[in-house]
């Protein structure tokens, strides 16, 4: 069964099934039987048109829902033909969806929500991470964004802000390995782009391009995990770099600084500097201040201690660090590191190996306990 292929063609289904009258939450549960089906019968007999077979039979499924629910046979008229015979037409509906999902009547984050996991393939656990709230704060947060649209027009597209954030999100579950998206999220806001004269999409275009560049060196070939001090800077994708700069900078002169132009400048800074010890950190730091007084988000504070850690010495990382929740993701990754540049091999291997033990994926988990392992072993000589 290709799951790439389903994945890729639910966004169009979902698109065509609420266009011709579907309320949004209907039309996701007809799709999501349409795909169970998918995987059950395609393997034995797969369908000369996928799309087309995917459309048919969500179709049915929604025409069945709606005619069993009393509530909804008012809308029975908007519902009742059939798809059209022949092959299902090739059209991109998918920005056009994240837009039509971050419908008014939804607060930002929860349009958000349940965009990425409508739309974007993502589990409520992976959101759930990305928002820093428990599975289940999520799970409710998703079913009341859903009864809030259901019945819903989707007539009224959503702002930019939020369809920006839920790309930045995709790509950042699919530059992870979790989710093979960040190829798909480029390519959407690539098209925003193109639609829009926004220097917000083009910083997010710009730092999705930086990031997706060091993409083939941040694994070994047995999968561990390469840290960015020890990524073989010659497998960088220098034509994304370079456009990913020019982007940046032509962004930057519009003097209309967002979060997302700043993240890219931190990112082209690292993908200027020729070898690590290179970087220039006192102009990283300083971008994450700007940074920081944009978003107020605990997450850049955490990095920014890294970034302090190096520019001014891992005691002042420290010190920057002691402010912040310890609760937070990857605290006790960054604490190790900045512990171990300060010489202290014990509280590190320790912070190491707890870091392991919350990390949100096997490879982080491998790289962190063989960081432990490594100072373990230079602690007992």
């Amino acid at each position: 069964m290709n799951e790439a292929l389903l994945r890729s063609l639910t966004p169009s289904v979902l698109a065509i099934l609420v266009r011709r009258g579907a309320d949004f939450a209907a039309a996701e549960d007809a799709v999501q039987d349409a795909l169970v089906e998918a995987v059950r019968g395609w393997p034995a007999d797969p369908p000369r048109d996928p799309k087309g077979w995917l459309v048919t039979v969500a179709w049915f499924r929604f025409l069945d829902a709606t005619r069993a629910d009393t509530a909804r046979r008012r809308r029975e008229d908007l519902v009742d033909e059939e798809p059209a015979p022949g092959p299902a037409p090739t059209v991109d509906d998918t920005l056009q969806l994240y837009f039509l999902c971050a419908h008014p009547s939804l607060t930002p984050s929860s349009a958000v929500a349940l965009t990425l996991r409508a739309v974007g393939g993502l589990t409520t656990r992976q959101i759930a991470q990305a928002y820093l709230v428990p599975e289940a704060t999520m799970a409710q947060r998703i079913s009341r964004a859903k009864r809030t649209v259901s019945g819903v027009r989707f007539d009224q597209p959503g702002d930019v802000a939020t369809v920006l954030r839920v790309l930045y999100l995709v790509f950042n579950e699919g530059y992870s390995g979790d989710v093979d998206l960040a190829a798909e999220a480029i390519r959407l806001t690539r098209q925003l782009a193109d639609a829009i004269d926004h220097p917000e999409v083009a910083g997010l275009l710009a730092l999705m391009l930086l990031h997706h560049a060091r993409r083939a060196a941040r694994t070994a070939p047995d999968g561990s995990l390469v840290p960015l001090a020890e990524q073989d800077r010659g497998q960088w994708d220098t034509e994304s770099i370079a456009e990913g700069v020019d982007i940046l900078q032509t962004a930057l002169a519009r003097d209309r600084l967002g979060e997302f132009q700043a993240q890219a400048a931190i990112a082209a800074l690292h993908a200027d500097a020729p070898a690590a010890e290179e970087t220039d950190w006192v102009q990283i730091v300083e971008w994450y201040d700007e940074l920081a007084r944009l978003t107020d988000s605990p997450i850049v504070r955490l990095n920014r201690a890294v970034a302090v850690g190096e520019a001014d010495g891992p005691r002042a990382g420290l010190a920057a660090l002691v402010a912040l929740d310890d609760s937070l993701p990857r605290h006790a990754a960054v604490a190790a590191y900045l512990h171990e540049r300060d010489g202290d091999l014990a509280t590190a291997a320790r912070l190491y190996a707890e870091a392991a033990r919350k990390a949100p994926n096997l490879a982080e988990r491998n790289h962190l306990t063989r960081q432990a392992a490594r100072l373990n072993a230079r602690g007992c000589r």
